[in-house]
């Protein structure tokens, strides 16, 4: 009740925690002293002077004299809380809830054998798992789901916000995880739409990375694309490696080794086709990391924001110094202080 006689709403710290309504009142603060300066000189040069023969030891100081400028004070303290309180001095805490639907992202790895060469650094599969980490780090209230196959598909995260769990996921990505060999591409794509089949998200997607073609698995790749889409699953598909001879380990002598390497980009093309996505071709690290990159950008959620302003005004607290100001004043205008003799 009576927290307004704090001496703390006089700090300056106070008055620099505060957020002002109306700033322009603040600069007529400036005016005052300027303002009783003119005053002071027209009373000085107008006020009645008396010839009074005094002298040296009769001339002297009275104390007394100088309650005459206590009304003056009130009166300029009066004033400044006027244009405090009018300033209006606030503080204000502010809060920002940020929430988007999110979409749900399933990102299919191929570990094949093939997997190993090294047109991109170190291999093809040490790259990928470095784009995943970057694309899942970018992500905002997504759920991220992750499966991996060779011969056969396998669900290694469901989706999930946890971006550091799937990280981790990441880093334990392996080519022994899976036994049998070859490349399930129609079986990682079921896979992965059987994650996203109960999902009532608006926007579904499924992101496979493979560098070969189809030739294991009982599932047709064509024929899971068309199940994927009838979810709602877009496809975003992602051919990794170069065509033609492809640096893979060295040989006896020290010297790099290539092997073939062939794609069926037609397959993978198609794929992304049906799911209304879009085919990608990476040849090294940074164009696979660019891939990614647009993905990122295509398949961004609307995040929407809620502010909270929580104001408080504390003009009331330099108005009631103001009236206190203004009946001390008012007490003392027609007492003997206001009278004192000047010397």
């Amino acid at each position: 009740m009576f927290d307004w006689l704090h001496w703390k709403w006089f700090l300056p710290p106070t008055f620099a925690s505060y957020t002002w309504e109306n700033p322009f009142y603040l600069y007529v603060l400036l005016l005052l002293p300027l303002f009783y300066a003119v005053r002071w000189l027209l009373h000085f040069s107008s006020r009645q002077k008396l010839e009074i023969a005094l002298t040296e030891a009769e001339a002297k100081d009275d104390p007394m004299a100088w309650l005459r400028h206590i009304p003056s004070a009130m009166m300029t303290l009066l004033a400044t809380m006027l244009i405090i309180a009018l300033a209006r001095p606030q503080q204000t805490n502010e809060q920002v809830e940020q929430f988007s639907e999110g979409i749900d992202i399933m990102l299919a790895m191929d570990i094949s054998e093939s997997m190993q060469l090294q047109d991109f650094q170190p291999n093809r599969l040490m790259a990928a798992k470095e784009v995943a980490r970057n694309f899942v780090k970018g992500r905002f209230q997504d759920r991220i789901g992750i499966v991996v196959f060779s011969g056969d598909a396998y669900s290694l995260a469901p989706l999930t916000t946890d971006y550091e769990l799937l990280k981790g996921y990441i880093n334990e990505i392996n080519f022994d995880m899976i036994q049998n060999r070859g490349t399930a591409i129609g079986s990682a794509l079921a896979v992965a739409t059987n994650r996203m089949r109960e999902s009532e998200t608006k926007s579904k997607v499924i992101i496979l990375l493979s560098d070969g073609e189809s030739n294991a698995g009982n599932i047709d790749p064509l024929a899971a694309a068309k199940l994927a889409f009838a979810y709602g699953v877009k496809i975003y598909t992602i051919g990794v490696g170069q065509q033609g001879k492809v640096p893979y380990g060295t040989d006896m002598f020290g010297r790099p080794r290539y092997v073939d390497n062939s794609m069926d980009e037609t397959t993978l093309r198609e794929i992304a086709k049906i799911g209304e996505g879009q085919y990608f071709r990476a040849t090294d690290n940074a164009t696979l990391q660019a891939i990614f990159d647009r993905i990122n950008n295509y398949e961004k959620a609307e995040i929407k924001e809620n502010r909270f302003r929580d104001t408080k005004d504390f003009y009331h607290i330099y108005l009631t110094w103001g009236i206190i100001f203004f009946l001390i004043w008012l007490a003392l205008r027609g007492s003997f202080i206001t009278n004192a003799l000047e010397d």
